[in-house]
């Protein structure tokens, strides 16, 4: 087979992101020829994101449908139907072997059309509750490639596999990494580490339970690798007491997750799938506190999925500021549950993810 050309759409949040461009980079693997052109939002972190990674992008004027009412709703019918529009004639300029939507809002309109232009077409589902832009094009694509079992009745089985979810290179491989990991964020290797994810933008209730909680955290003697997210950075740094920066590395966003999940002995996180799956293939206890500001509350549910196997523990996310420091510091001096969630976890993990979810899109170019 020539080089595919294949054009890879969504976006919005780094869950969204690293799967597709894990995607990408294997495509390029193997075949450095492929070209591969995407499809996101003009004013989301695609736009950023994705050139970084070496790959061209172009934005299409598209945002979600509020389910409140918002006079942001009134403009999305122009902004679908301009996206509808631009996304046909990106793709009859590119001329695509195949799409791939990641989720997130320029992937309605791409798929839409690439099911319309008659372009073999793949949906990676990542949550275990589908959004409904991928519920609604099931019957239209032609393969979808889920991360969670008894999605049946969202999409037809004979459409479905199960491949896990993409995760970012290196983090599989954690093994041996763990003093150079403690050494990168200038942590002391005889203290236990807890490392704290709201996910790429950042989660408002997580910043607050760590800030209402540093006292107890640095009091037991944990220490804390804290990604904060961009928007919240430089409040909290600026609040921060100087004098407990020995323990608590503060971080707008965290480039070397690798490195940081080798560090660190639990994991405080919001629960959006790609993280989940990382979490699984890292085999680290965690407590997941779902987002509630997410459609259909696929974060809970996610959680939930996990619970239910005793992988993880699960706090709400209005009970973040009372509950997070106390429940970490239950699980971080509780070395039987920490070793029971970290065993039971990694069982859940599905490797090599990547690998198939191009397998089936380049057989479904080829067939």
């Amino acid at each position: 087979m020539s080089a595919p050309r294949i054009i890879i759409s969504g976006g919005g949040t780094g869950g969204h992101i690293f799967p597709a461009i894990a995607i990408a980079n294997r495509l390029k693997e193997l075949n450095d020829k492929t070209e591969i052109l995407f499809i996101g939002a003009q004013d989301r972190m695609e736009m950023e994101k994705v050139p970084n990674a070496g790959y061209n992008i172009e934005g299409l004027w598209i945002s979600g449908f509020q389910r409140s009412l918002n006079m942001k709703n009134l403009s999305f019918p122009f902004k679908l139907i301009a996206s509808i529009m631009k996304s046909k004639r990106l793709i009859k300029k590119f001329r695509p072997d195949a799409i791939v939507g990641v989720g997130g809002y320029s992937s309605g309109p791409v798929l839409y059309n690439g099911t319309k232009l008659k372009i073999p077409t793949l949906i990676q589902e990542q949550n275990s509750f589908p959004g409904i832009t991928n519920r609604m094009l099931a019957n239209k694509v032609d393969r979808i490639c889920v991360a969670y079992d008894n999605m049946s009745r969202f999409f037809p089985d004979d459409k479905m596999v199960n491949t896990g979810n993409p995760i970012r290179k290196g983090i599989a491989n954690i093994e041996g990494k763990r003093e150079e990991g403690l050494k990168h964020f200038g942590l002391n290797p005889n203290l236990k580490t807890l490392l704290i994810l709201g996910g790429s933008l950042g989660a408002r209730s997580i910043n607050e339970g760590v800030q209402a909680n540093i006292d107890l955290l640095y009091d037991n003697n944990v220490q804390v690798i804290w990604q904060t997210g961009s928007g919240y950075f430089d409040a909290i740094d600026a609040a921060m007491d100087k004098s407990k920066r020995d323990k608590i590395k503060v971080q707008a966003f965290i480039d070397t997750m690798e490195l940081a999940y080798a560090a660190c002995d639990i994991v405080v996180s919001r629960a959006g799938a790609i993280t989940i799956s990382e979490l699984c293939a890292v085999g680290k206890s965690t407590i997941l506190i779902p987002s509630p500001n997410v459609s259909e509350d696929h974060q809970t549910k996610n959680a939930q999925a996990l619970v239910a196997k005793d992988a993880a523990i699960m706090v709400k996310d209005k009970g973040a500021i009372k509950e997070l420091g106390t429940k970490a510091i239950e699980l971080i001096t509780d070395n039987a549950k920490m070793k029971s969630l970290s065993e039971n976890i990694k069982l859940l993990a599905k490797l090599n993810s990547t690998e198939k979810i191009v397998e089936e899109l380049l057989n479904l170019i080829k067939n």
